[in-house]
């Protein structure tokens, strides 16, 4: 019929099983459908080329239609254990390009599932969004197989097993955010780890899977150790409740899973436990296989050319097509099925620019409005002199001009619903103005607000200076106000403790951020992961432009030598096309310098936690993440210029007997400009540079503000 047919115009590969022997072939549309009508497979997979996914769908209907008339066959295929970017070292898919790939793929859903770690969940969710296919949150945890607080559980081999956990809904991602922070904060041995408690405890809203071969029920099978597996997925299945515990089989071409998956399959029917096919994704392309395998080198300090080093066998470790798929597990089309069955399930959901600020405990007697605008007006009388009858010189604005502009500024800020943000930061700087730590005057947007200056969270006047409040805060532009702070080097540690004591340990942390495999340092890791001499290598290193944010992409473009270098010699062809391959990866996770987020409940009930290398509990999402997500994050920067002038200070009180007060001292004093105007201003803060010494010299101030 005509309606039935399908277009010439696209090719159909048609992968099918005769007399138990794969057979392929190619056909145009209106051949595949003759093909197909005139004979009796027992299984037939076909990948419809250059059409969308509806179009798919309905060729796969009429081609299923004109088989046995039986049973339809379908492709319903989803990934559901990946590992991105974001397993340090380990994985080398980058979240861009893996959902992108899983679009052209024609999936429509994808899971990420890192090692014990969740840093690049958001970054994957929006990634998957923007592809048009479904994001699922998931992570590969580690168990212990004791409690999570004895560090000498197991041999090395059973130091911890591993599990994949999938979140199903919010309430199974805030569980998820609770186990991976509990493996962090409490389970750390090696590798983040959690144990049955803490599974019990939070397993509300996840789905499980058992894992690839390192998982608990995986290597009792692969030791001979039958029934102790069926204890094992009988506890899991009790854990996370009938329906949502899985039995994980893999086929990487390795002996041992093909015997594991046997018995798989036999527990399955013996246990009632549903199966489920996976592919452990650790790169995005098959031909990335050679790249991965160096960046498993650079994380643990070998060469290539080593033999005993680790390594991922076989080169089936990237993100395979649904008909790949298929073909591999052709005896288990149910377990193919339930991956599209259990992502239909898995619907997490997140919220962008809401923001969640903590509350403000205000005295009694008081609301936050009352109290900011109590402490605003106490300010602005001490600050401007005009309210104390006195001339002021430095601004001639009347009181009624100064109270307008204090007004108009608090009931932005009321409108805007930032109330409770002011008085945590006044709050803090007061702690530390309170207890000699030396602050800064105030840097960014933030100096023209009237508010900052009468709270002293500044100290420059912005009326002087006309500074737009706008800048800082806008109605037409909701953002979170950001205010940087700067303290004393030495000291400020205290105000991070104290902020931790207000608002309670747990609903403070600091901000993880990543060092990522840059264009110098990729050529340099990769050429020794290749043993080439340290010489040709650092020369290579050097022929890269150093330029902000520059790639091997551009440096190729910029630098002739090194495109004529890598065009000529084979070696060197290599050496960059790995190296571009594992440009931009994460190298390591650390702490960031400066971030602290506060948060109304404990910060695992909104992101999960991990632990920096002194032990310091942080996020383990990036700065600007976490605003995306509404949380409240505050820089407290250390500077050491502050520390130098408060203890020039402290010497000047006790050599001289002089209190010199910052605030009242003579900024336009000429033997200091002049002084300036020479150049010799190491170590003053901002005009250290070669750039500024040179400058100053020309400019030869006469006063501050030139």
């Amino acid at each position: 019929e005509q309606d039935r047919r399908i277009p010439d115009n696209i090719e159909i590969n048609i992968f099918y099983y005769k007399d138990r022997q794969e057979r392929g072939c190619c056909k145009t549309g209106s051949q595949a459908q003759q093909y197909c009508a005139g004979a009796r497979f027992t299984a037939v997979l076909f990948r419809v080329m250059k059409m969308s996914m509806t179009a798919k769908k309905t060729a796969a209907s009429r081609l299923g239609d004109r088989l046995l008339g039986e049973r339809r066959v379908r492709m319903d295929f989803t990934h559901l254990h990946v590992h991105t970017e974001y397993s340090l070292l380990d994985g080398s898919s980058k979240i861009k390009e893996i959902t992108k790939r899983a679009k052209e793929l024609g999936m429509n859903s994808l899971a990420i599932t890192d090692h014990g770690v969740m840093y690049g969940c958001i970054d994957f969710y929006r990634a998957a969004l923007e592809n048009g296919i479904k994001p699922i949150i998931g992570c590969e945890v580690y168990v212990a197989p004791g409690s999570r607080f004895e560090k000498e559980a197991g041999d090395n081999e059973d130091r911890y097993y591993h599990l994949i956990l999938l979140a199903e809904n919010n309430e199974g991602y805030a569980n998820l955010c609770k186990i991976v922070s509990k493996g962090f904060v409490e389970g750390f041995y090696y590798k983040p780890r959690v144990d049955y408690e803490v599974l019990e405890k939070y397993h509300e809203g996840i789905i499980c899977l058992s894992a690839c071969l390192a998982g608990e029920v995986q290597k009792y099978l692969a030791r001979g150790e039958y029934e102790k597996g069926k204890e094992a997925a009988l506890k899991y299945e009790k854990i996370f409740g009938k329906g949502n515990y899985f039995l994980e089989m893999q086929d990487h071409g390795i002996p041992e899973q093909a015997t594991v998956n046997q018995q798989l399959m036999r527990m399955s029917e013996e246990l009632g436990i549903d199966l489920v096919c996976t592919n452990d994704v650790h790169y995005t392309f098959a031909d990335d296989v050679e790249a991965h395998d160096i960046l498993l080198c650079i994380q643990t300090g070998k060469k290539k050319a080593d033999e005993d080093r680790m390594r991922y066998e076989g080169g089936q470790f990237y993100l395979k097509s649904p008909e790949e798929m298929y073909r591999l597990f052709k005896y288990a089309p149910q377990a193919m099925e339930n991956t599209q069955k259990i992502a239909d399930r898995c619907n997490v959901t997140f919220e962008f620019g809401v923001t969640k600020i903590p509350s403000f405990p205000v005295p009694e007697g008081y609301t936050s409005w009352t109290y900011l605008k109590e402490l605003c007006e106490t300010g602005l009388h001490n600050r401007y002199p005009v309210f104390k009858g006195e001339v002021d010189q430095n601004c001639h604005l009347t009181k009624e001009e100064l109270e307008e502009r204090l007004n108009y500024e608090l009931n932005t800020i009321k409108n805007m619903g930032y109330i409770e943000y002011f008085l945590i930061v006044w709050d803090f700087i007061h702690y530390a103005k309170s207890n000699g730590i030396a602050v800064g005057p105030g840097r960014g947007s933030a100096a023209g607000s009237i508010v900052s200056y009468c709270l002293e969270i500044t100290d420059i006047e912005p009326m002087r200076y006309n500074l737009l409040f706008e800048r800082f805060l806008n109605p037409e532009r909701v953002s979170m106000p950001d205010i940087d702070v700067d303290f004393c080097i030495e000291r400020r540690q205290e105000v991070i403790d104290y902020v931790g004591r207000k608002y309670g340990k747990d609903h403070v942390a600091q901000i993880v951020t990543f060092g990522t495999l840059k264009a110098r340092g990729v050529i340099r890791d990769v050429g020794r992961v290749l043993d080439m001499p340290y010489a040709q290598v650092d020369n290579i290193a050097k022929m890269i432009p150093q330029e902000l944010n520059i790639t091997l992409d551009g440096a190729l473009k910029q630098n002739r030598e090194l495109k004529t270098l890598y065009d000529s010699d084979p070696e060197v062809k290599y050496l960059i096309d790995m190296s571009r391959r594992l440009e931009g990866l994460p190298r390591h996770a650390s702490m960031h310098a400066a971030g602290v987020v506060i948060c109304g409940k404990p910060v695992d009930e909104y992101v999960p936690l991990s632990r920096a290398a002194d032990g310091s509990i942080t996020t383990q999402y990036i700065m600007t993440t976490l605003e995306e997500l509404g949380l409240l994050k505050m820089d407290f920067l250390g500077l050491r210029n502050l520390t130098v002038i408060q203890n020039a200070q402290r010497f000047i009180k006790k050599n001289r007997g002089i209190e010199l007060d910052l605030m009242k001292i003579d900024y336009n004093d000429k033997k200091v400009l002049d002084y300036i105007g020479t150049g010799n201003t190491e170590g003053i803060f901002q005009l250290e540079s070669a750039g500024m010494k040179n400058f100053m010299k020309e400019l030869k101030p006469q006063s501050l503000e030139d």
